[in-house]
């Protein structure tokens, strides 16, 4: 073969190959000149009605701080802004006669001593669910569960009578117990959701390196369990800090009756006056802290709704 032979032989592999390699380049370009596909009426349905969900859920906290910030005189006003302006209704609320601010610290008191014992107890109640091997386990998760299925008002009667006769009444535990039995089944089911989804693994690796059970558990098992311990704390609090028959029918004294409560005992310059702007005004005060604690940990509280469902 001479050198001329080569010579054409490679011209006639590159018209070959010219053809593939344009084809590969209008592929390549019809590939980045591709049209985004357009937006059809399902998408545009489905933002409008997340749109509408949202504004359903906060009109009546945008009305509630719109009303705040009205004048006593313009209260019953229907306009989207408060005009003028005014903070008389939260000046109203913090100056002593309404002892809210004691309230405030009063509710704090009970839904943090609230949160703090059924976490204590959920914790090792949901250990001993998820990890330990007894009869009846199913059963007893299940009445746990089943005692939250009460509602608060079939409750209050026994447990009037029985503060009376203990000498209860007017004091914290009267407020504190009771939402115990409520925020405890609450505990230990997320905790047992969440520590079921734990391997065992780990415990055993440790045990394995010379870490008793217990070590096991403080030093593995609850580091890993904080996302759902965080949640359930926060979970926890919200709802003894928004519980309201309780407190209300054990409570009497002023000192001791914690934000709600206050909040529905305001009075008004008259006998038949309902202080609509101090009630609204309080309503932000109490709520704003909650809206601002999710905020802030809605990360944490997802990955711990989240974290026992799936493997």
């Amino acid at each position: 073969m001479t050198i001329s032979d080569l010579r054409n032989a490679a011209a006639d592999s590159g018209a070959t190959g010219a053809p593939k390699a344009t084809a590969a380049v209008v592929r390549g370009s019809s590939k980045a000149g591709k049209p985004k596909p357009k937006r059809t009426w399902r998408s545009y349905s489905v933002y409008a009605g997340l749109a509408l969900i949202f504004a359903y859920c906060l009109a009546p906290f945008y009305w509630m701080l719109v009303s705040s910030l009205r004048r006593t005189a313009d209260i019953f006003d229907n306009t989207l802004l408060p005009a003028p302006f005014s903070l008389e209704n939260y000046a109203k609320v913090f100056d002593g006669s309404t002892m809210f601010g004691q309230a405030l610290l009063n509710s704090l008191i009970v839904a943090g001593t609230t949160t703090t014992f059924a976490l204590v107890l959920g914790v090792f109640a949901a250990y001993a669910i998820s990890r330990l091997n007894f009869r009846f386990k199913s059963l007893i998760l299940g009445v746990i569960i089943a005692t939250s299925m009460f509602p608060g008002i079939s409750v209050v009667v026994p447990l009037l009578r029985l503060f009376t006769d203990i000498g209860w009444i007017n004091t914290y535990q009267a407020m504190i117990v009771p939402n115990l039995s409520f925020a405890i089944p609450l505990a230990v089911w997320n905790l047992t959701t969440f520590m079921k989804a734990l391997p065992f693994d780990l415990e055993e690796a440790a045990m394995i390196d010379g870490c008793t059970k217990w070590q096991a558990f403080r030093r593995v098992l609850l580091p890993l369990a904080a996302p759902g311990v965080f949640t359930t704390a926060i979970l926890t609090f919200i709802h003894s800090w928004n519980e309201f028959i309780i407190a209300l029918s054990m409570i009497n004294d002023p000192k001791i009756q914690t934000a709600t409560v206050a909040i529905s005992k305001f009075t008004g310059a008259t006998e038949f006056q309902a202080p609509f702007g101090e009630q609204m005004a309080a309503g932000v005060i109490v709520t704003v802290p909650l809206v601002i604690m999710v905020l802030v940990f809605q990360r944490r509280i997802v990955e711990g709704l989240t974290a026992g469902a799936s493997k």
